[in-house]
């Protein structure tokens, strides 16, 4: 099983390790990451797989997203074919 996570901030030192640090802790593998600066803005979108995660999907996110909140970013994370099926058209 394959999710995207995005996060979208204010850009500062730290913010991959905040992130990354949360997937290593729960077995979470990076399979691919795009990150850009647009102005101050720091954006990043990442492909993980899910396979040997050692917590459900609902409690990654919500450890996610307090990460984000301790960071001072936004981060989301969407199951692959999810995310896949909004971006048909």
């Amino acid at each position: 099983m394959k999710a995207f996570i995005t996060v979208i901030g204010k850009d500062k030192i730290g913010i991959i390790h905040g992130v990354t640090s949360v997937l290593k802790e729960h077995s979470v593998n990076v399979v691919d990451i795009n990150q850009t600066l647009l102005q101050d803005f720091f954006t990043m979108i990442m492909l993980v797989e899910l396979d040997l995660m050692d917590i459900g999907f609902k409690e990654l996110k919500e450890t996610l997203e307090a990460a984000g909140k301790d960071i001072g970013v936004t981060i989301k994370i969407q199951h692959e074919d999810i995310f896949n099926t909004m971006h048909k058209i």
